[in-house]
């Protein structure tokens, strides 16, 4: 081909030197963040410890993430969701790792599926408010995504002592059985085994699944033993009132009755063999060469992208190609409008074969030409209203032709100040907002470093129902950055206890500055994110892109996209 056509060329070109000094410096942080996130991923994995670990196979049966082990296909490993559910959190009651309860995303003879395990190790496998919340977090990216799902019970019920805050809300414990009933209804297969205690509410979830498996030993009734004697006055055992031969031979409750656990999740991977394919997303899907197809440069690159220090991230800029570059196959992006906005980088490419948009945050400052002729140099990760308006027309185009979405953040938030202001930011923000929160097609986020404001918003954040929202170790949330807000909070404190009479010296207002700057930075890590469900999992920025590939693989489980409707544009 000798022709112009000859010369087309979409592969991103890199200028990441990882030998450089700084470029060592941050991966070296990196690295660091990434291995003390690692270790403590290995003590919440230990659930209730080793005692509770005894206990439990004391009862001859597998703790949860033994089960799962069991249960995955053999070389694969579970993508867990929700790890650092309810971290740092329940500490006057023990703790609960993990929020006592395991949930991701594994292979299960050949298919991928969500699967929901309780962890009897923590408190019995009891539900604090943050399990329930995490296991309806679970079954929403199941609905959402059309995922086969795979329950392991094992739990007592409601952790008692914080009922109130489990039972009665929309987002408690009672949804999960709703959820149950919904994704019945809309043809997402459900399988149940019940391999140790399943008491009061609890009981309804195996029922309302579309399989239900039970272990010789197990227990299956609205009331236990104890409590039937106290509230009417019989006494049966645990076994005639609810055990596994009962509602095997009499009930009808179970449909398969097994020995064991080994047994009844060999039973459970033939049942999950036999369920059919149903129709997939009509997305742009290639045949995929893992090897050919593969980015350009290492993703261990990413490590020394960007500075792990938050008080340094700021002021150390980086080139936002250099991220993509790394994710995206064969390093091949087609940039929509480069030159137009760039403070936002908009572009399509593949992923694992499939075809994606991406939405992106530039770190490095960058030159714009307003519409009076007024060249300026426009800020990193600061959204201004000309990449605002560019990325709302580009989320509209991916939705005109049914493309996923992947937003990737580090965003300080909008542009502020009169020219900001007379350049239209608020109406070009709603703008961008508009047109997320309408999108149709699965959206996914990464948050790379700091997501703040409404910043967060117009990148996808929780609030916009993403199908997946990932967060590496540098990410930040928050109104606004640590340094800002400490200021900000300071500046009010010291007006609050001046009208009452009270005058600082310089030490103690430097003290108080250090003491909200402290709490603050602690309130906007990743992990206290986590805890609380905001990000459903912290990864490995050299995963990033295999952690896209199995969101888009979830993604393409649904079929039916929705008619992209924005609404009313500001103009």
């Amino acid at each position: 081909m000798n022709g112009p056509e000859s010369r087309f060329n979409n592969t991103l070109a890199s200028k990441l030197d990882p030998s450089n000094h700084r470029a060592r410096n941050n991966a070296m942080g990196m690295m660091a963040l990434v291995a003390s996130i690692h270790e403590q991923e290995r003590e919440i994995r230990e659930g209730g410890g080793a005692k509770a670990i005894d206990a439990q196979h004391a009862k001859k049966r597998l703790t949860a993430r033994e089960r799962i082990s069991l249960l995955l296909d053999p070389n694969t490993e579970l993508f867990e969701l929700a790890l650092f559910a309810a971290f740092n959190m329940y500490e006057e009651w023990g703790g609960a790792p993990s929020a006592g309860v395991v949930s991701g995303l594994g292979r299960v003879a050949g298919k991928l599926c969500l699967i929901i395990a309780n962890d009897a190790t923590v408190k019995a496998g009891a539900f604090f408010p943050m399990t329930a919340k995490k296991v309806i977090r679970a079954q929403t990216i199941a609905l959402e995504n059309r995922i086969p799902t795979l329950y392991l019970v094992d739990s007592a019920g409601i952790f008692l002592p914080l009922q109130e805050d489990v039972f009665p809300d929309q987002d408690d414990f009672g949804r999960i059985f709703r959820n149950n009933a919904v994704m019945s209804a809309m043809g997402i297969p459900q399988i149940t085994a019940i391999m140790g205690m399943c008491v009061a509410g609890g009981a309804y979830l195996p029922v309302m699944t579309d399989h239900v498996l039970m272990t010789e030993g197990s227990g299956l009734f609205l009331a236990g033993p104890a409590l039937v004697q106290a509230a009417i006055g019989q006494k049966y055992s645990a076994e005639e009132l609810g055990g596994a031969t009962m509602h095997a031979e009499i009930s009808g409750t179970v449909d398969f009755k097994e020995p064991n656990d080994h047994l009844c999740i060999a039973r459970l991977r033939s049942l999950v063999a036999k369920i059919g394919q149903g129709p997939q997303a009509p997305f742009s899907r290639i045949k995929f060469d893992p090897e050919k197809d593969a980015p350009k440069y290492a993703a261990a690159d990413l490590y020394s992208l960007l500075d792990p220090n938050p008080a340094k991230a700021a002021v150390n800029a980086y080139d936002t190609h250099e991220l993509i570059a790394r994710i995206v196959d064969r390093s091949e992006f087609d940039e929509y409008r480069p030159d137009y906005g760039r403070t936002l980088l908009c572009g399509y490419a593949r992923i694992g074969g499939t075809a994606i948009g991406i939405v992106a945050n530039q770190k490095t400052s960058q030159p714009q030409t307003s519409h009076t002729g007024e060249k300026r140099v426009e800020f990193g990760g600061v959204i201004y209203s000309e990449s605002a308006e560019k990325a709302a027309r580009f989320i509209m185009d991916c939705n005109q032709n049914l493309v996923p979405l992947i937003f990737l953040h580090d965003v300080n938030g909008f542009m502020v100040g009169r020219d900001a202001e007379w350049s239209g930011i608020i109406r070009a923000g709603a703008k961008m907002v508009t047109a997320v929160s309408n999108s149709t097609v699965p959206k996914i986020s990464v948050i790379v470093g700091g997501s703040f404001g409404a910043g967060n918003y117009a990148m996808c954040g929780k609030a916009y129902d993403p199908r997946f929202i990932f967060a590496w170790p540098t990410a930040r949330y928050a109104v606004m950055s640590g340094a800002s807000a400490a200021n900000t909070l300071v500046e009010i404190k010291i007006r609050q206890l001046e009208r009452g009479g009270k005058k600082l010296s310089d030490k103690e207002k430097e003290e108080l500055l250090a003491s909200i700057k402290a709490t603050y930075e602690e309130q906007t890590d990743c992990r206290y994110a986590a805890a609380r469900l905001w990000v459903d999992a912290i990864i490995d920025p050299a995963k990033t892109r295999e952690t896209l590939m199995t969101a888009l693989e979830a993604a393409s489980f649904n079929a039916e996209i929705p008619r992209f409707n924005p609404g009313v544009l500001q103009t």
